[in-house]
C-alpha cells in the first residue's frame, strides 16, 4: 500500500510540474499538493536522479526534465513511422506481389508493428505485436546492421540459437559472419532460417540521426513463387526502406 501511495504522489508531482511552464519550488509543491516536505524532497530526489525532473539552481524551481524526451521518443517515433511508412509499404506489396512487414527492435527481440498483404486479411492484426528473435529473421538481422560487432555480441550474449528452420545460424559467430556480408550489400536475407520453405529479404530504416530505428521486409513461399530470388527482391525492399528513411528525416548525399 505504501508503494502505491508513493507512486500516486510521484505522479501528482509530475502532473503538477507538467502543467506549470515556469516550474514550482519545493515549498510550492508541498503546499499545493498538501504533502509533507520530507516526502516531496525524497520523491524529487529520485526523479532528479532519473532526469525526469530538473532543478533551476538560480530560481530553485523544479521542472520536467529530459528523461521524458527519451522516454516518449520511441513511442512518438513509432507513431510517425507507421504514418510515414503506410504508402511505401503498400507500394512494396504491390510491386513484389508479396506480403511486407515493418518491424522494430525491443531489446533482443524484433517486434512486428505493421504489415501489408495483397488482400485484406485478419492475419495482419494477428501478427502486429508478435515478437521474434533477431538471429533468424531478416527483419531482426536488418535491425542489427546499425550495431558494431561488440555491441551485437553483448546484446545476444545470453541468446540460445534455436534451429527454427533448416538454415538457422547455429551460433553467434555464424550470425556475425552473415551480418558482415549484409552490411556490405545493405540488405539481409532469411533463407529458410526462421521457417522452412520461406524466404524473406529486409533492409534497415534510418532516422534523422542516421541510426537504424526499424526495418522493412518482404517474404514469399518458395513453392508458390519459385521465380523469385533474394537478389531480385532486394532492390525494391532497399528502395522502400530508403524512402521511409527520407520521410523520417534521414539524409544521405547522392553519389
Amino acid at each position: 500500500m505504501a508503494k502505491v501511495q508513493s507512486l500516486d504522489r510521484t505522479f501528482d508531482i509530475l502532473e503538477l510540474l507538467g502543467n506549470s511552464q515556469e516550474g514550482r519550488t519545493l515549498a510550492m509543491i508541498t503546499d499545493e499538493l498538501k504533502l509533507p516536505k520530507s516526502t516531496v524532497h525524497r520523491l524529487l530526489k529520485a526523479l532528479l536522479n532519473r532526469e525526469y525532473v530538473r532543478k533551476n539552481d538560480e530560481t530553485g524551481r523544479y521542472q520536467l526534465g529530459a528523461g521524458f524526451i527519451s522516454l516518449s521518443a520511441n513511442y512518438l517515433n513509432n507513431l510517425e513511422l507507421k504514418t510515414e511508412s503506410t504508402p511505401h509499404l503498400a507500394e512494396l506489396s504491390a510491386v513484389t506481389g508479396n506480403t511486407v512487414f515493418l518491424g522494430i527492435r525491443q531489446g533482443t527481440r524484433m517486434v512486428y508493428i505493421d504489415s501489408r498483404e495483397q488482400i485484406n486479411s485478419i492475419r495482419k492484426y494477428e501478427i502486429i505485436g508478435q515478437r521474434k528473435n533477431l538471429y533468424s529473421t531478416s527483419l531482426g538481422k536488418a535491425l542489427l546492421l546499425g550495431l558494431e560487432e561488440d555491441e551485437i555480441r553483448e546484446l545476444l550474449a545470453d541468446e540460445t540459437f534455436v534451429p527454427h528452420g533448416p538454415n538457422t545460424h547455429p551460433d553467434l559467430d555464424a550470425l556475425l559472419a552473415d551480418i558482415r556480408i549484409c552490411k556490405e550489400r545493405g540488405w539481409t536475407v532469411d533463407d529458410q532460417e526462421a521457417e522452412k520453405a520461406i524466404n524473406c529479404v529486409a533492409a534497415p530504416i534510418y532516422d534523422y540521426r542516421g541510426q537504424v530505428i526499424a526495418a522493412v521486409s518482404t517474404s514469399w513461399l518458395l513453392a508458390q513463387r519459385p521465380e523469385l530470388t533474394p537478389a531480385s527482391m532486394a532492390p525494391a525492399v532497399v528502395r522502400c526502406a530508403m524512402n521511409i528513411s527520407y520521410s523520417m528525416g534521414y539524409f544521405r548525399a547522392k553519389p
